[in-house]
């Protein structure tokens, strides 16, 4: 494990540390005028109990839906990104690593994420998704697949379906090439490169753009006694990488942005259009001559828009680095049995793309 990972800050909430003019709320006032004026850019707030900023929240939800009523994909997207910027405006009072409200959650990301400061204000939804992240990490997440319970760190993209991690385990059971060195792009929770390690490769270079990742993937390796098989590196795409690997995997993110990044986990959700010509650039230089390129995508993108391309496709059409050897299919459950798909997602299917390095005469 790399030494120089001790000096890695974690990314976190933005957080405001001077005092703040604000909307007083308390239970008793009237919701529909104060969350119009959190719309209009006023700061509000959330005084007495924790639910009141539920409260102010709901009522939020109920403004954006009336203004918001287009369902589509692109609609809907826009209804969030209107109530991330008017809800973030909605805060909360930490003293001493503390929120000062009743009856609020009691997590540990306040002191674990903010050694450097113990007073301030955060917004209400960074505290939601705080406290939703420290019940994963502290309860940990069964992955089938691996026979192992994970922790995800904070700010970290971690599985809630497990089709494509399937399919992963489906060719790795199966292949039967070198196992020396293999490279894991965008490493997230470490999922993909603890399948390698339990499928007999002996040396993993792990790296991650997000800080978080890399910091979550640490911890797990130090528990799991993984921590001689896996470099980890925080960088984009293979920075820092000095080997040629017998297989490179990818898991992608699997939408194209149509908006400016935030850095951490929105990267791994939606990918800027020039991520995937670099990446076949790259992997093209890092790959053994016999080695396998190993992307998990999936068609939702397709599904949910049918005018946009298939980058994997485009590299396979418009160059001649590599060629397929095998995309494997498989239809997307439901993260629940409760949930009803009646969208575009009912027809996602994830997939699985081995490439390898086409012969040079071709």
């Amino acid at each position: 494990m790399n030494k120089e990972l001790q000096s890695i800050k974690p990314n976190r909430p933005e957080i405001i540390t001077q005092k703040v003019e604000a909307i007083h709320f308390y239970r008793k006032m009237d919701t529909e005028a104060t969350v119009k004026e959190m719309i209009d850019g006023k700061y509000v707030l959330v005084e007495e109990f924790y639910s009141n900023g539920l409260q102010v929240l709901n009522e939020l939800r109920k403004n954006l839906l009336l203004t918001h009523p287009d369902k589509s994909f692109q609609g809907q997207r826009n209804y969030r990104a209107a109530f991330r910027e008017a809800s973030h405006r909605l805060l909360l009072k930490v003293e001493k690593n503390k929120l000062l409200v009743k009856k609020a959650p009691e997590f540990g990301w306040l002191e674990i994420l903010y050694p450097d400061v113990s007073d301030f204000y955060v917004p209400f939804p960074e505290v939601q998704g705080m406290n939703s992240a420290w019940q994963w990490y502290k309860k940990g997440l069964e992955v089938k697949t691996l026979d192992i319970t994970l922790h995800p760190y904070y700010g970290t993209y971690f599985p809630t379906r497990f089709d494509h991690l399937k399919l992963f385990d489906k060719w790795l059971k199966r292949y039967d090439g070198a196992k020396t060195n293999a490279i894991d792009i965008g490493v997230g929770s470490g999922v993909l490169s603890f399948q390698l390690i339990q499928n007999g490769f002996e040396n993993i270079f792990a790296t991650d753009s997000n800080k978080n990742a890399i910091i979550g993937v640490a911890e797990e390796c130090k528990r799991l006694g993984y921590e001689e098989k896996i470099t980890l590196n925080h960088g984009d795409l293979f920075d820092n990488c000095n080997i040629k690997a017998d297989v490179i995997v990818f898991n992608p993110p699997w939408l194209l942005a149509k908006h400016d990044l935030d850095k951490g986990i929105d990267k791994a959700m939606y990918y800027e259009e020039e991520l995937f010509p670099r990446f076949f650039e790259q992997a093209q230089k890092h790959l053994a001559p016999e080695g396998k390129v190993l992307l998990i995508f999936s068609n939702l993108a397709q599904v949910t828009d049918e005018e946009s391309t298939h980058p994997i496709i485009e590299e396979l059409q418009q160059n001649n680095r590599f060629r397929k050897e095998l995309h494997l299919k498989r239809d997307v459950r439901a993260s629940s049995q409760r949930t009803k798909r009646r969208d575009a997602r009912d027809k996602e299917k994830v997939e699985l793309w081995v490439l390898s390095l086409k012969d040079k005469k071709n």
